[in-house]
């Protein structure tokens, strides 16, 4: 073993899953959310088939949500598998992932460093820090704390490789690394943290100053005895990382612009971006000193002061400044560079969605910051004859307010409603969530209440695809049928979003269906199977169409279909039916024979078939 003491070891790793468990142990308690959680989970029929091969094909050559991320997609189908939709079982997994995350951090640190303590108390922010509960408590964002999982498995494969250096080692890496890619590509700045790790605590970087060979040390016992590398040949060694790091930033621009979730220069200028991403650095460091008014969706400003981005520049470089020339504390150049660095791609220089910053996007970052924390703390203890004994019970006490701060943030992500009032309370000028809200009301059947934020939404974004939508769905449930279908098409008009495309479609031809308009109707639902071919509602409406046409043969087609994704016993009678008026009788015994099968009354089955076709 590479651990100091096997025992501490355990211990220490003990307790650190023990509070992780412990405080997000509310979680298993939690509903599915409005937020993403329909579309990755509960209304996506291929996550909820379970692991099959169609399901994991379609995991590698999906584009949906404007990501390529199989492997996110392939852990909520085996969620799905074991758990079905028990949000109990999803959230579990969650934090699961969390905890393996955290004892990994805290082997990986102390293996690199030597330094129990030290190690323990970084895990111990990351464990705990109120910043990371969006990242946990939310089950569509699993994709964070996966692809963390595999980003500290190659930082361990990186560490063997380091003290051996060999290909198959080497090898090893970059699987685990091409693993996290396939999670989400927020780990996509690891060559680079391999880099700062070579210097430090790895020890392998061997710099030349004033004509004098130096190898930076830690303040610490070092754990690591390699052979020293100079800068060039150490770059050299990242270079195959480096080119599966642009191949993954190609697949995800491509998949990002296709979906449409690229916002574009004439929505966010060059400057506003450069503005909003210098501001969100400062921000993102206050927030880890204080994490106060944190919500699920932080917008994105219209403008910004010049003077707000020049002063975060200048408090940017100058903390840059004083890590460069604090030489004899690598740890504060490593963990400035390891959150700069880190940051970078989720910072918003390419802007994907309409959010300023978020929470989830200091998962990986704020490890730097940690380690700056705790390495300067106990520096500074040294220096200054501090007893040991006082520094850890002030890292406790801080631990303990972490706790608390975060059981009460991981409160507001129990359901729909507490999110989204307290996202409300803490953020101005909120579209998303204002829609998301409104459902949120919506569900408990408070509609004025819904419509009157829906109509907010649209106010503060009168181009919102989303509000437009809500604002239609209302109107169709309180039958204002030409509003709910101008809205419906003013949705369409605004969005290239594939599922509000497909609910808007779905949902004219449902208004056009009974109207019997269904000329109108099957062009709705022809435009829905065009975008998703597996909607077992659109294929009824289509059956039923074609019965009513007369064409029977279009009939069995859609019924089939309809089957095939939805073995009930109506859509079986269905089926039965229109095998029966298309000569083929066989067949339509068959499909009496499963409708019988399944059914509690077949008499009663009749008669909800009977009131569909009467539609």
């Amino acid at each position: 073993m590479f651990f100091s003491s096997r025992r501490s070891m355990i211990i220490l790793g003990l307790l650190l899953a023990g509070a992780t468990v412990a405080l997000y142990s509310p979680a298993i308690h939690h509903g599915f959310l409005n937020y993403d959680d329909d579309r990755y989970v509960t209304d996506n029929p291929q996550v909820q088939a379970g692991l099959r091969w169609t399901t994991i094909s379609w995991a590698f050559t999906t584009s949906e949500q404007a990501n390529w991320h199989p492997l996110t997609w392939i852990s909520h189908a085996l969620d799905c598998q074991l758990f079905h939709l028990n949000p109990a079982g999803h959230h579990f997994t969650s934090i699961l992932l969390h905890t393996c995350n955290v004892l990994l951090l805290f082997f990986v640190l102390q293996w690199f460093t030597a330094s129990t303590r030290r190690s323990f108390f970084v895990a111990a922010l990351f464990a705990l820090h109120p910043l990371n509960v969006e990242s946990v408590a939310w089950v569509a964002e699993r994709k964070s704390v996966l692809s963390m999982l595999f980003f500290l498995l190659a930082l361990t494969c990186y560490g063997w490789y380091a003290k051996k250096p060999g290909i198959g080692r080497y090898l090893g890496v970059a699987g685990l690394f091409v693993a996290g890619l396939m999670c989400k590509p927020m780990v996509i700045t690891l060559p680079f943290l391999l880099l700062l790790l070579d210097y430090w605590p790895l020890g392998r970087m061997r710099l030349t100053h004033e004509g004098k060979s130096e190898t930076p040390v830690s303040g610490s016992q070092v754990a690591f005895s390699p052979v020293t590398e100079s800068f060039a040949r150490l770059c050299l060694e990242k270079i195959p990382l480096l080119l599966l790091a642009v191949a993954s930033s190609i697949i995800t621009m491509v998949v990002q612009r296709a979906g449409g979730a690229v916002i574009s220069l004439n929505q966010a200028s060059l400057l506003l971006r450069l503005e909003n991403a210098l501001l969100s650095y400062g921000i993102y460091i206050k927030k880890m000193i204080w994490p106060s008014r944190l919500a699920a969706l932080y917008p994105y400003p219209h403008a910004l002061p010049l003077w707000q981005g020049a002063c975060a520049l200048l408090f940017l470089i100058g903390i840059t400044l004083a890590v460069l020339k604090l030489r004899n504390y690598p740890y504060l150049a490593v963990g400035w560079f390891w959150f700069l660095g880190t940051m970078v791609p989720m910072v918003g220089l390419v802007q994907v969605g309409n959010q300023a910053m978020a929470d989830r996007y200091a998962y990986l970052p704020f490890v730097g910051l940690f380690l700056m924390i705790v390495w300067g703390a106990a520096d500074w203890a040294k220096a200054q004859r501090v007893a040991p004994r006082y520094l850890a019970a002030t890292g406790f006490l801080v631990l303990a307010a972490l706790f608390w701060a975060a059981r009460v943030q991981l409160g507001y992500w129990q359901d729909d409603f507490k999110l989204w009032a307290h996202t409300l309370a803490v953020t101005s000028q909120n579209c998303v969530a204002e829609n998301n809200f409104g459902l949120a009301l919506m569900r408990q059947g408070k509609r004025d209440d819904a419509v009157f934020h829906f109509r907010r939404a649209a106010a503060i974004a009168p181009t919102d695809p989303t509000s437009a939508f809500n604002l239609g769905v209302y109107a169709q449930e309180q039958g204002e049928i030409p509003q709910a279908l101008a809205q419906y098409a003013t949705a369409l008009q605004w969005t290239p979003d594939r599922q509000i495309r497909v609910s808007a479609y779905a949902n004219m031809g449902q208004i056009y269906f009974r109207q019997r308009d269904y000329r109108h109707a099957k062009l709705a639902f022809d435009s829905v199977l065009k975008l998703n071919p597996s909607f077992p509602a659109v294929l009824r409406y289509l059956g039923l169409i074609a019965q009513k046409n007369g064409a029977w043969a279009e009939a069995v087609q859609n019924f089939s279909q309809l089957v095939a994704l939805e073995p009930s016993d109506i859509n079986y009678f269905l089926l039965a039916q229109a095998f029966h008026q298309a000569g083929r009788d066989r067949d339509a015994l068959w499909a009496y024979q499963q409708a019988v099968r399944l059914s509690k009354d077949i008499n009663q089955t009749r008669e909800a078939v009977g009131q569909l076709e009467a539609l």
